[in-house]
């Protein structure tokens, strides 16, 4: 059992990205195509987290031509490159899953004040 904790420390990143629930965040996502790699942007409401440890994965969620888009990303992964945070949302649950009943101005969140 030591030696599989001693492997997963090995892989967890030691500058994780704080995400918290409520969040606006743009997830640089490394794309392999072929024999070239690229960033693509993602940007969108964090709506939910899972798990801890080198599972842990968060969900964000954006609506993109009038379709709501929602993408599970692992926290530790090599293929998330840097996770910005643009707003910081005020919320009171734990996941916001009512907010894929909702559209325009109704799915944001209000905006803390630091």
């Amino acid at each position: 059992m030591d030696l599989l904790k001693a492997f997963v420390a090995d892989q967890l990143k030691a500058d994780a990205p704080k995400v918290e629930i409520g969040d606006t965040v743009r997830v640089h996502n490394k794309i392999v195509e072929g024999s070239r790699t690229r960033t693509q942007i993602f940007e969108g409401t964090v709506i939910a987290k899972r798990n801890s440890g080198i599972s842990e994965t968060f969900t964000v969620r954006r609506i993109a031509y009038g379709v709501g888009v929602e993408k599970t990303f692992n926290l530790h992964s090599p293929t998330v490159e840097k996770v910005e945070t643009v707003r910081i949302g005020k919320v009171r649950r734990a996941k916001l899953y009512y907010l894929r009943d909702r559209v325009g101005k109704a799915a944001k969140t209000k905006e803390q004040v630091r």
